[in-house]
């Protein structure tokens, strides 16, 4: 087996922008309020975070009021994220449900969904407010 397909995108990873976010400080501190008083003393400095590129697919936005119910997000869902709520002619997304393929968002007729910059989601609660959106 050739390893020379792998040094062209060896080299390119070399020397690409990272995607993530390092951690805020170079080395882990003994404790986070002496690494905020080294920050005020401007001993320490906060590495920025990395913006979230363009077309970032992140936690799902929906807008009730332009929504139609015509269930076709819940029908073209892979991970069956999408529940209809039939009373209401709406939708509910379960967040911690969703894989972000942004199908139910390519295929709203309203553009009643689409995809924010918001990826912190992770929580101990599937339940909680901020996982759910309806």
């Amino acid at each position: 087996m050739s390893l020379l397909p792998l040094v062209p995108e060896l080299l390119r990873q070399l020397f690409r922008e990272p995607a993530t976010n390092r951690f805020p400080a170079k080395y882990l501190p003994p404790s986070v309020t002496g690494f905020n008083r080294d920050v005020e003393a401007g001993r320490a400095a906060v590495v920025p975070p990395v913006p979230t590129p363009p077309r970032f697919r992140g936690k799902i936005a929906f807008d009730r009021d332009s929504c139609i119910g015509c269930t076709l997000c819940v029908k073209v869902c892979p991970a069956h994220a999408i529940e209809f709520l039939a009373d209401v002619k709406k939708v509910r997304v379960w967040v911690d449900q969703c894989i972000f393929c942004s199908q139910c968002t390519n295929i709203c007729p309203k553009d009643s969904l689409s995809m924010t910059g918001e990826f912190l989601l992770a929580g101990e609660d599937r339940y909680a407010d901020d996982l759910i959106v309806e």
